[in-house]
């Protein structure tokens, strides 16, 4: 029997507003609010609601046999709070169902798991707690931003408590191999790998509406046929896109949701199931190792980090951002910290991106700057104040070696100030439980002595009469 694995990415990155050179320290507000309140509240209205409205009729009809996938990241649950709560609302009917998984990723769409394993780690933690705020579920399955993975980032995830991760069935990658099965990684065998299978995925969120593929039109039985037909051993077809591609990149007169709508009924007639990616994990085994030397993703046809990492702008920018990491990790600012967050958003780096995309229509649908190189210079102005602010409390004058020093004997202080914590808590509850052990013995001394009290004293035996001489 086959299944089909669906996962949708929900992302929207804080937008800078135009910040000029003379804003260097004088202005620490970086964001478009107004832009970022109008497409978050279109993308939502055109795509995002719908599509949750179509996912939730598609489980209540098919009797909860349909099931999906969600990636959401915490920028963007951030702005749906403010700006379209009603979709947080039509979120948690989701979770309610118990059909539609959360996937773990990175709280800010960011990139530190190609520059800092620390920040990586509490990026990840920091959206699984919202993801139990919001929807009272943890994350099992791991997805990366933009399904970027590479060997070395598979321990670090299985050690994370992540049993199974999502990434990009890429071809230089599998060469002859299928993405319909469940693999393993080759550094971590327990960490279990579902990959995209990228041409059916992308004949939904690419090519559906387009008239010149020779597919076209693309019909619900059509597509679930394509599917039936694949080798009878290829037990689980993961389909990856952006939840955008529903009423966004693919509008709603193309009859993307109608389609969408249609699937779980030809699925069924056909015996193909839903699952998510921990059914998928869960009930697979995998067929081999999977390894990947150089870090992938599933962007354009390279399928490699190029589209953020690829010139020396983003270079620049990604290095200086990541040299103030241990320093802003240090700091109390609740605001500092949370721009930190929002100016690693990957978005950033691709709008600064040169390279000629294969679908260059895609790259400039997203990207609000007329050039890469306005893109480049207002991100780096916005950079300096940040970078200001992170040295007036950690003065990049201290070297990194005696910094290194310092913030081991914080670490070192925190952990005896934790042990120590311990043992007064311990030492507290010795006390409790001694004063409760004296406070019942006082008692039943008490309780005693009353009834001892209350007895009534025993009579002397008459004295027997002296014998007579």
């Amino acid at each position: 029997m086959k299944a089909i694995c669906f996962y949708f990415q929900i992302h929207q990155p804080f937008r800078l507003k135009r910040y000029r050179f003379f804003d260097i320290g004088n202005d620490h507000y970086y964001y478009d609010d107004f832009a970022n309140d109008d497409i978050v509240t279109r993308i939502a209205h055109h795509s995002y609601i719908p599509a949750a409205e179509s996912l939730l009729k598609m489980i209540e009809e098919s009797n909860g046999a349909f099931r999906c996938a969600l990636s959401i990241t915490g920028t963007a649950l951030e702005q749906f709070e403010q700006y379209v709560p009603e979709f947080i609302d039509l979120l948690k009917k989701l979770a309610d169902t118990g059909k539609v998984e959360f996937l773990a990723e990175t709280y800010a769409h960011s990139l530190s798991s190609l520059a800092d394993p620390d920040e990586f780690a509490a990026q990840v933690k920091a959206h699984d707690d919202k993801i139990f705020e919001l929807f009272g579920v943890r994350p099992k399955v791991f997805r990366n931003t933009e399904l970027i993975y590479c060997d070395e980032l598979a321990p670090q995830i299985l050690a994370m408590g992540y049993k199974g991760a999502i990434t990009e069935g890429a071809k230089h990658i599998l060469g002859w191999k299928s993405p319909n099965y469940v693999y393993s990684a080759a550094s971590a065998p327990k960490l279990k790998l579902l990959l995209k299978n990228s041409k059916l995925s992308d004949d939904i969120a690419f090519r559906f509406s387009n008239p010149e593929w020779d597919a076209y039109p693309l019909t619900a039985d059509k597509y679930i046929d394509w599917i039936a037909n694949t080798p009878p051993d290829e037990q689980i077809i993961n389909l990856f896109m952006n939840l955008e591609t529903f009423g966004e990149l693919q509008g709603r007169d193309t009859g993307i949701f109608q389609f969408l709508e249609a699937l779980p009924r030809f699925a069924k007639e056909r015996g193909i199931d839903f699952w998510t990616p921990s059914d998928a994990v869960s009930k697979l085994k995998p067929v081999g190792e999977l390894s990947v030397v150089h870090p992938i993703s599933w962007a354009d046809e390279a399928r490699d980090t190029s589209a953020w990492l690829g010139n020396k702008l983003q270079h620049e920018a990604f290095n200086k951002l990541y040299s103030v990491a241990e320093r802003v990790r240090l700091c109390d600012d609740r605001r500092l910290k949370q721009d930190w967050y929002y100016l690693q958003a990957s978005d950033h780096f691709f709008y600064m991106a040169t390279k000629h995309f294969a679908d260059g229509a895609v790259h400039s649908h997203f990207s609000p700057y007329e050039t890469p190189f306005q893109a480049f210079t207002n991100y780096m102005n916005v950079l300096a104040d940040f970078i200001v602010r992170v040295e007036e409390q950690y003065p990049l004058s201290i070297e990194n070696e005696e910094l290194n020093s310092l913030l081991t004997t914080i670490r070192n202080q925190a952990n005896e100030i934790e042990a120590l914590n311990k043992e007064v808590s311990s030492m507290r509850q010795n006390l409790e439980h001694y004063n409760e052990e004296h406070a019942l013995r006082e008692k039943a001394a008490e309780t005693e002595k009353k009834a001892s009290a209350k007895k009534p004293a025993a009579k002397k035996a008459p004295a027997k009469k002296a014998a007579a001489k």
